[in-house]
């Protein structure tokens, strides 16, 4: 029975390529490592902004649209039919398949800026964690008189280095064991971050909070409901790679099928993960919730350090993850391309 079962695993698949084998599991492991990223942490102030009515109707109103449309979209990985159709191998192929050729070109355009925006934001946001540990050692040993200023520049090479041979995995599927490292490390620094915060909060430290959020102008408030709505839907979003993670999948149920319970799972424990960070992170600061929570906090060192280690970890897959919606036959400039966002982001520092 075994030796069947590995026989069938080194036939090809139905185009050729090597036989996908992964399940609506690892499909949303995938999801959760893409979507559960450092900007988690963010979502707190987020709330501080909208209040609680507010702020948890925008998270699992979100979360309920994401299921909906990325349903939709699973339907579309193979064309013209569904199940027996051609396949899509990244989200550009599909939206050529079904809407020409124009948008085809509008929509690289969008993604590949953002692209360089999404890894540009995770060699810095790895690159300050790491900072942040330095200091937090820093500051535990000498005090908060000592001079803990340190330069991001070294770790930004360090993690770009890291990403090019990473980038070296020739197939999708094999990164699994990354993207679950990643994910569990996404768990890690939310239950860090949210922990603290309920140790405030237990504690009787807790800010006043608001059902309506943060007092304001009534223009500077609308600008700050907006910015809070916006950072939740965009917390929520993972178009780009979702046909990346489809193609993961083995054919048998259908990829579509799977997908659709793969995304209820996946944005389901989003979901959690989102209220429960920022709902936390609101009741323990009130209107001065930080961007992120865990800069609100320098005791106990360890478990802040503990806390940016497993956001470093998450951002070395969750990158990997976001960078692969290259096509496989330009897998090649993702080493080249890699190299060039680190740098950019030095430059930018």
């Amino acid at each position: 029975m075994d030796n069947t079962k590995s026989l069938l695993e080194l036939e090809p698949d139905d185009d050729g390529r090597i036989r996908r084998t992964g399940n609506a599991l690892t499909a949303s492991i995938h999801i959760v490592t893409v979507v559960v990223g450092a900007g988690v942490l963010a979502l707190a102030w987020a709330m501080a902004q909208l209040g609680w009515i507010l702020g948890i109707a925008s998270i699992i109103t979100f979360a309920s649209v994401s299921i909906f449309t990325y349903n939709l979209v699973a339907d579309c990985y193979r064309y013209p039919d569904p199940v027996t159709g051609r396949r899509n191998y990244t989200y550009m192929q599909a939206v050529k398949a079904y809407l020409g050729g124009t948008m085809h070109v509008f929509c690289g355009l969008v993604q590949y800026t953002k692209l360089a925006g999404i890894t540009v934001g995770y060699t810095i946001t790895s690159s300050t964690s790491l900072v942040a540990i330095r200091k937090a050692i820093c500051i535990h040993k000498g005090g908060h008189e000592a001079s803990c200023k340190f330069s991001n520049n070294i770790f930004m090479i360090g993690f770009g280095i890291l990403q090019i041979f990473l980038s070296q995995i020739p197939n999708f599927h094999e990164l699994t064991w990354l993207s679950t490292v990643a994910a569990i490390t996404s768990f890690g620094y939310v239950f860090v971050g949210s922990g603290l915060c309920l140790s405030v909060v237990l504690s009787g430290k807790g800010a006043s909070t608001s059902i309506t959020g943060i007092k304001l102008p009534a223009e500077d408030k609308l600008l700050r409901v907006f910015t809070g709505m916006g950072n939740i839907a965009l917390a929520c979003t993972y178009a780009t790679v979702i046909y990346d993670i489809m193609d993961t999948l083995k054919s048998s149920p259908p990829e579509n099928k799977q997908m659709k319970r793969a995304n209820v799972l996946g944005v389901t424990a989003m979901t959690i993960l989102f209220l429960l960070c920022s709902g936390l992170g609101y009741a323990a600061f009130g209107d001065n919730t930080p961007g992120n929570i865990l800069t609100g906090f320098t005791e106990p060192f360890w478990l802040v350090a503990l806390g940016n280690g497993f956001i470093i970890f998450h951002m070395i897959g969750a990158y990997q993850v976001r960078s692969l919606i290259f096509p496989i036959n330009q897998f090649h400039m993702i080493g080249a391309y890699q190299f060039r966002s680190f740098i950019f982001s030095i430059n930018q520092e």
